[in-house]
């Protein structure tokens, strides 16, 4: 083949993992653009049943992106019981299950189900992917025993071919390789500020709140200052962005004068100063 530059360094990863089954797929491209969703979601063994086009075909490298290793790897079946026949289970999407007694699991499901299967048991699992125009038939269902049907939008349930397996393969990956937390905070250079840091700042600030004049309100003067508190111990609020703010409440105090309050008369504490020379 040409027009390929050997692609990404994909391998199959440890253990066993899903194998992804095109059942007669149309359109090289769409082969292509199936192989580049299953590498971003960390899935390598694919297999064709009867591609309409036949096997190899050069546009479906150029649509892969990258994960020609992929598609150099495919192998092509007959029939979908050739292509499942080492298998110990198989999957199959089916948008409108009908007429059938079977389980059906969500992508997020059949993901789970899959890590149980494929590093639980050390089983051989397969899914199924029907035609682009119309889908899997009975005949192709028949030789799978659980289904897989995304929780869509019911009005517009229509999924290219490629969708179709990048909807399973991020499932795949999040039940089965990722470890990233499913929330942090991006400080870059800084950190979060601690308890204590934030305490020396919120002090300081209602001292100068004091001086100024704004709590001097008596009786609201405890829910103000407990509302500040609970406002900065809200968020995650980083020693730099502490600096920021004691910069801001240096320049803020010097205005204290208009309104004839007198300035800090003792010198700022060590932790101050520090944090002042180094904003």
């Amino acid at each position: 083949m040409t027009g390929r530059d050997g692609g990404a360094d994909l391998a199959p990863l440890p253990g066993e993992s899903p194998i992804i089954v095109l059942v007669r797929p149309q359109l090289a491209e769409n082969v292509g653009t199936a192989a580049r969703a299953m590498a971003n979601g960390g899935l390598f063994h694919l297999r064709l049943v009867a591609p309409r086009d036949g096997w190899p075909q050069e546009r479906a490298w150029y649509a892969s992106s990258g994960a020609d290793r992929i598609l150099d790897a495919a192998t092509v079946h007959p029939t979908v019981a050739d292509a499942v026949a080492d298998c110990h289970r198989v999957l199959a999407t089916c948008p409108r299950p009908r007429h059938v007694v079977i389980p059906v699991h969500t992508a997020r499901g059949a993901a789970d189900e899959l890590v149980k299967i494929c590093r639980g048991d050390g089983h051989r699992a397969a899914i199924l992917f029907g035609p682009e125009r119309a889908g899997l038939e009975a005949e192709d269902l028949s030789h799978a025993d659980t289904l897989v049907r995304y929780p869509l939008n019911p009005a517009h349930m229509s999924l290219n071919l490629a969708q179709a397996v990048m909807i399973l393969a991020y499932e795949w990956w999040n039940a089965a390789e990722d470890n990233t937390p499913p929330r942090r905070l991006m400080t870059n250079e800084t950190g979060v500020a601690t308890k204590g840091e934030l305490d020396n700042f919120l002090e300081r600030l209602v001292r100068e709140l004091d001086a100024s004049g704004f709590l001097d309100n008596h009786p609201k003067r405890s829910g103000m200052v407990r509302n500040l508190r609970h406002w900065f111990n809200r968020g995650e609020v980083t020693t730099q962005e502490l600096r920021t703010l004691h910069g801001v409440v240096s320049e803020l105090s010097k205005g204290r004068m208009l309104r004839g309050r007198p300035a800090e008369e003792d010198p700022p504490p060590p932790w101050l100063e520090a944090i002042l020379n180094e904003r």
